[in-house]
């Protein structure tokens, strides 16, 4: 269902009964239209300009032109072609004159007919389109046409010429002209669209009507007039998407919760004294904020974004401490193994003996951590799951097993789910459902999101933005390695490899694939913008034997990828954890969470072939510690490529939001809104997450104000039917999940 505001009867009647069963059939399984609502949320994707009235003596090439003539001659011609080899095939040729000059019009297949009847010699019309040469004579192919008939020619060349032609987002079976006929045939019913804007919101930004928007957004006299439907269209889907949010959050502070308030001299307070090192301002701002959160006795919910490696797993671990002190119990969901395991390593390394309770050198206050994932052995995960139910363990840590049914707990407090983006909205939801009383939420992302998009997308979350890295953090140099115009910087590549193992450091090289799966030829890329495109990409397999045997010889090379045993995998990232492995090569599985301090440099295998975010993830393992860190990216891509563009802007910042700015720009907003937000995703036709920044503050502004004043919508009829357009049940469960 789209975002199709206030639909009354008129906008609620079924296509087939206006347009007929066949094109309505054709709209309903190809675009998803289904009433006449619908279809007058089609809007035009553009809009063709019929030209300037133009004389035949002045045409200008390649250009849009409108001319009123005379037909002088029309033939029609058989011929065979493939698609006719009868001899069936049609083309009719039509010659015009205004007096200063002559010009072909050619029509082809079954465009011939309605115009072979028509344009007879001295018909008189006006003919539109686009200039082009055949066989060095000037013509314009398949025209737009209209016949002059009485002796108002001014008047009706005045309206047509300068005509704005709209054009659908179309489908094979529907093409863009039958699209704009059926949308002329219900565009009446327009007048009966109720408004959501509150009428104090429209006056106030200067809004026109809903009606006169639609009237406008299909049938254009002006670019004006398309400017300012767009303005209005794009104030209803931010609008009506910010009022959802925000009465969901009104209905979050509805919620009971149990306020959670850390001891003064319990748990947190012995965590935070045997911490070598002290917090940063930003950890310190955003941990207040959480803890603020979390002595209200409604569920917090907070997104908390924070640049890689500035801290989130220290104050989240504090959040989880303040809630265990409380006499609750906290659960982190991680989206893999291998990082559930290493958070829970890092997270029993941080708290040492306080995360050893009921054993010998447990300290006093100790609360047991426990992880949970689904390769466990089956006495390993019955101890868990009891001291989950008995509340001997006051922290888990774990991947979806965690949401599994058998998982009971004592008093779930806290839930906090690392890498949103890996979850869907049904999983936070099956772990929130675990409390006697919704639990608080916090929500963990390395992904720098935009600002827009949080509001957008995580609009039922509070954010707080941790920006600034850890002391004793060190800056990360990117280079671009031109492998095909250079490859002997590809050789230097290496050699810094070794340079870096010779001081005492560890490396990591990333490929796109593992190496052992069957090439898929359907999955061969379409439109290869060079030879490097047509080769699969490199493989961890392939590139370690050529590594370990070449350039590297000599070096202690492993590989980790995600298809090897959990165990195995643990084993590896231990081995290089302990200084065991020198060169690490693996696949993204090192994205996120992996922290090896000693590693220092990181080179990435056809770079071009992930994405600006990833790159910047995994660029984020290294310079961890006291040394600095590099990144090597390197690519086969030609230097005017999209793709190496992409690159040097990776090398030249830091900045995680300048990046997921540059990432959305490049990429579908789909993409990155992600497959898990749905909801927020398909009802956006106008709106553009990143243009219209603006618009989208201000809607959440107004929209807070509206829900704050009237949370039931009771003064506000056409606002209500809106939202239950966009709301139909499966958006419901969304927003209710979110």
């Amino acid at each position: 269902m789209d975002l199709v505001p206030a639909l009354q009867e008129p906008l609620k009647q079924p296509l087939k009964s206006v347009l007929g069963p066949a094109t309505a059939k054709v709209m309903a399984e190809h675009l998803g239209l289904h009433t006449v609502g619908d279809l007058l949320h089609h809007y035009p994707r553009r809009y063709e300009e019929r030209g300037q009235l133009t004389h035949l003596a002045d045409l200008p090439m390649d250009e849009h032109v409108t001319v009123v003539a005379q037909v002088a001659d029309a033939r029609l011609h058989t011929f065979a072609s493939a698609k006719a080899p009868r001899g069936k095939g049609q083309r009719l040729e039509v010659t015009i004159t205004d007096g200063s000059g002559r010009l072909q019009l050619v029509f082809f297949g079954n465009g011939v007919h309605k115009p072979h009847k028509e344009l007879l010699p001295g018909t008189r019309a006006l003919f539109a389109g686009k200039v082009s040469v055949f066989n060095r004579r000037l013509q314009l192919a398949h025209p737009a046409y209209e016949l002059l008939r009485g002796d108002d020619v001014a008047e009706a060349v005045d309206s047509w010429a300068g005509a704005l032609i709209p054009l659908y987002p179309a489908t094979a079976k529907l093409e863009s002209w039958k699209i704009a006929k059926a949308v002329q045939t219900v565009l009446p019913s327009a007048q009966e669209a109720i408004d959501p804007l509150p009428e104090s919101l429209r006056a106030g930004r200067g809004l026109i009507s809903l009606p006169e928007a639609l009237l406008k957004i299909h049938r254009p006299h002006t670019k004006a007039d398309i400017a300012d439907a767009r303005s209005r269209l794009k104030w209803d889907e931010a609008f009506v998407l910010q009022v959802a949010l925000a009465r969901r959050r009104h209905a979050d502070t509805q919620l009971p919760a149990v306020a959670r308030r850390p001891k003064p001299d319990g748990l947190l307070a012995a965590f935070d004294d045997r911490l070598p090192f002290t917090l940063t301002d930003g950890q310190r701002k955003v941990s207040k904020e959480i803890f603020d959160d979390l002595a209200t006795e409604h569920p917090m919910h907070r997104l908390l974004q924070g640049e890689v490696g500035s801290g989130k797993t220290m104050v989240a671990l504090r959040a989880m401490l303040a809630v265990v002190d409380a006499g609750g119990q906290a659960a982190m969901l991680a989206p893999t193994e291998v990082l559930a395991q290493q958070h829970h390593r890092s997270i029993v390394e941080m708290m040492g003996e306080l995360a050893e309770s009921g054993m010998l050198g447990g300290a006093e206050l100790a609360t047991k951590v426990v992880l949970l994932t689904g390769s466990m052995g089956a006495a390993a995960r019955r101890q868990a799951l009891l001291d989950l139910a008995t509340g001997e363990a006051g922290i888990v840590i774990g991947t979806h097993a965690l949401i599994e049914d058998k998982v009971q707990f004592h008093d779930l407090g806290l839930v906090v789910v690392d890498e949103q983006h890996r979850f869907g909205v049904e999983q936070r939801d099956a772990l929130r459902g675990k409390g006697k009383q919704p639990p608080h939420l916090l929500v963990m992302t390395a992904t720098p999101i935009p600002r827009t998009v949080a509001m957008t997308v995580f609009g039922d979350l509070e954010t707080s933005v941790l920006d600034q890295l850890p002391a004793g953090r060190s800056p990360i140099a990117s280079h671009v390695v031109p492998a095909a115009d250079k490859p002997h910087f590809l050789a230097r590549a290496w050699e810094r490899v070794r340079e870096e193992v010779a001081g005492g450091h560890q490396a990591y090289v990333v490929c796109p694939r593992i190496g052992d799966e069957e090439e898929d030829p359907r999955k061969a890329r379409k439109s290869p913008e060079d030879e490097a495109e047509k080769r699969p990409p490199l493989a961890v397999l392939d590139v370690a034997g050529q590594l370990a045997e070449g350039p590297l010889k000599g070096l202690r090379v492993e590989v980790l990828h995600g298809r090897m045993q959990p165990d195995d995998k643990d084993a590896v990232m231990r081995r290089f954890a302990a200084g065991e492995t020198d060169v690490l090569v693996a696949t993204t599985v090192i994205e996120v969470g992996v922290n090896v301090p000693n590693a220092t440099v990181m080179v990435i295998m056809d770079a071009d072939r992930f994405g600006v975010s990833q790159l910047h993830q995994l660029r984020g393992r290294v310079g961890r510690g006291s040394a600095p860190g590099l990144c090597l990216l390197v690519s086969e891509m030609p230097e005017a490529s999209a793709a190496r563009q992409r690159l040097t802007a990776v090398a030249s910042t830091l900045d995680g939001f300048e990046l997921s700015r540059l990432d959305l720009e490049q990429r579908r907003e789909g993409d990155v809104l992600g497959q898990a937000q749905s909801g927020a995703r398909t009802s956006l036709r106008m709106l553009a997450v990143i243009e219209d920044e603006e618009i989208i503050t201000q809607a959440r502004e107004e929209a807070a104000a509206v829900v704050a004043a009237d949370p039931d919508l009771e003064h506000l009829p056409g606002l209500r039917t809106a939202l239950q357009a966009l709301l139909d049940d499966e958006r419901e469960q969304y927003l209710e999940k979110g």
